[in-house]
């Protein structure tokens, strides 16, 4: 590793004046301290910011919040998510070991980067890490690589499980910096590779999410996440899908279908959701409505299986959700 100056935050201001010149958030340290071991990323600067207020779970009719230190294993043994949100419970489950939820905040999952092997080899070539150096999972080794949002300058798929079922539900991030607290819908937090794949997101530098929050719809009950890896524990997602229905009276009021492990950001189903709405359920219409859930997709040289992958993953949780009481 190399030297960095270290502090810790005693409040937000603190916080927020040591990234005005330069520093780096840390609270469980899961992502950034791994790429800096590596030194993939090399902040001269780090500060700590666990001693900031961003710790409630809030669960109220009509809306969920929760603060963006809150700890992933927290958030998914919460009564009021588990009985509300099942969805994010499983996802949170799912993402990783039990020691690294107890230890990864809410807020770090979110901003975790991207797994891309080439992305952790400062030796490889990637325009996530170096602008105009070169995508070398392009031409190379691309099995877990997007298919959805890629461009000729990046493939990396997101690596958050929770982030594909808080795009599912709507969910919004609550942002501060010292111009004050701003609200960004997640569908629109994350952005896309085009030609600048180093930015990730919209945060301003020194901006720090504060909490998430979740509007409380019918559907939100009648959820799940479904993740397909290639072991059973500790792996990250070929493809994933998180499902959500309101059905009243023999027809589907409202779907939300989100999947992971496809796009270079959580990808949001919203034709799949469309070819649902009004429907009865069927197995016939999971099916049909899951033929068209790649659509779009642009696989490279090792990753073609993920198109016919990720329809089944959606075809197959459409069914068990449809399924539930």
């Amino acid at each position: 590793m190399f030297p960095f100056r270290f502090s810790k935050a005693s409040d937000e201001q603190a916080a927020l004046s040591a990234a005005a010149s330069g520093a780096r958030y840390v609270a469980g340290g899961t992502t950034l301290v791994d790429l800096m071991r590596e030194t993939v990323e090399r902040p001269e600067a780090v500060v700590d910011i666990n001693a900031l207020p961003y710790r409630d779970i809030d669960v109220q009719p009509g809306r969920l919040r929760v603060g963006s230190l809150v700890r992933m294993a927290e958030i998914a043994a919460h009564p009021g998510v588990r009985e509300q949100f099942p969805m994010i419970k499983q996802a949170l489950e799912l993402s990783a070991s039990a020691q690294l939820r107890n230890s990864a905040s809410i807020g770090g999952n979110l901003l975790q980067r991207t797994r891309c092997l080439y992305f952790r080899d400062v030796t490889a070539a990637c325009n996530r890490r170096t602008p105009g150096a070169g995508c070398a999972a392009i031409g190379g080794r691309n099995r877990t690589h997007a298919i959805l949002g890629t461009s000729d300058s990046c493939a990396a798929t997101h690596a958050s499980d929770v982030a594909v079922a808080l795009t599912a539900l709507d969910a919004t991030v609550i942002a501060r910096d010292s111009n004050g607290e701003s609200r960004i819908a997640l569908s629109e937090f994350y952005l896309r590779p085009g030609t600048t794949p180093d930015r990730e997101n919209t945060l301003r530098p020194g901006e720090l999410i504060t909490a998430v929050e979740v509007t409380v719809g019918p559907e939100a009950r009648r959820s799940g996440y479904l993740k397909v890896r290639d072991r059973e524990s500790y792996e990250f997602a070929l493809t994933s899908a998180a499902v959500a229905l309101d059905i009243a009276g023999g027809r589907i009021r409202t779907a939300r279908v989100a999947v992971g492990g496809v796009g270079t950001v959580p990808w949001r189903l919203q034709s799949v959701e469309r070819a649902l709405a009004g429907q009865a359920p069927s197995a016939e219409l999971w099916r049909t409505a899951a033929a068209i859930a790649a659509d779009g997709a642009q696989p490279l040289s090792e990753n073609g299986f993920k198109v016919e992958l990720i329809k089944r993953t959606v075809e197959r949780q459409l069914s068990t959700i449809g399924a539930l009481p």
